[in-house]
């Protein structure tokens, strides 16, 4: 006869690795994403972390875009709506809220937006946050269409900020710029140097600046209709 392994050893060849319970791989891969940035974010690399093989990533994930999925949404979970959020809030109030929740979950995960490049979100906490969203403007008089599109504007403007925030510099960055503009030429940059005091605009002002411009611009349309 000839020798074939050990009994135990063939065992555990064919039980494969443990399972890795789902929300401790979720909360890898966003640690991942958050320490590497969104390129980081493989089956190969997050199962390297998890100290595990990629078949018990393909337990619970079809693919790579099923996983991002859920890494996405679980950042969109921490924008902490549910069933009773926005209750009695005016479209507008609802619009800045959520982009607001949406800019700041992002702000917290700087290399999730890339992500949000690759995939609509589609989630279940996602799917919530656009519901709650498209029920206020609907309830405020924003037929189908115009609803949807005032959606998409707020989401996609939120998203160009959140990816601005995965580069912005540091105070060092802000200061060397600021002096620049102080010590352009008064002939030259006439109006750069009028404003000067004022750049470079943080970017947290600037987003709620431009929140409010679009808020105002559907509120301005809603009121020509």
């Amino acid at each position: 006869m000839t020798s074939s392994s050990p009994p135990a050893a063939s065992a555990r060849r064919s039980r494969g690795r443990p399972a890795v319970p789902l929300d401790r791989i979720l909360a890898t891969a966003l640690q991942l994403v958050d320490e590497e940035g969104a390129e980081a974010l493989s089956m190969r690399t997050l199962a390297q972390r998890l100290e595990s093989g990629t078949a018990t990533l393909y337990r619970h994930f079809g693919n790579r875009a099923s996983l991002v999925t859920q890494v996405i949404d679980r950042v969109f979970g921490e924008a902490g709506f549910d069933a009773e959020s926005l209750a009695g809030l005016s479209w507008d109030q609802a619009c800045r809220t959520v982009a607001q929740a949406m800019f700041e979950a992002l702000g917290r995960h700087r290399g999730i937006a890339p992500l949000l490049i690759e995939q609509t979100p589609t989630g279940p906490n996602a799917m919530l946050l656009r519901e709650r969203c498209l029920a206020a403007l609907l309830d405020g008089g924003f037929p189908p269409d115009r609803a949807a599109r005032a959606y998409a504007t707020l989401a996609r403007y939120v998203l160009g900020f959140a990816i601005q925030l995965a580069g912005s510099g540091d105070n060092a960055e802000r200061t060397r710029a600021s002096a620049h503009f102080h010590d352009v030429s008064p002939a030259q940059f006439p109006a750069t140097l009028a404003v000067a005091d004022s750049l470079p605009v943080p970017l947290e002002e600037e987003f709620a600046f431009g929140l409010d411009l679009i808020v105002n611009g559907l509120r301005a349309g809603a009121a020509a209709r």
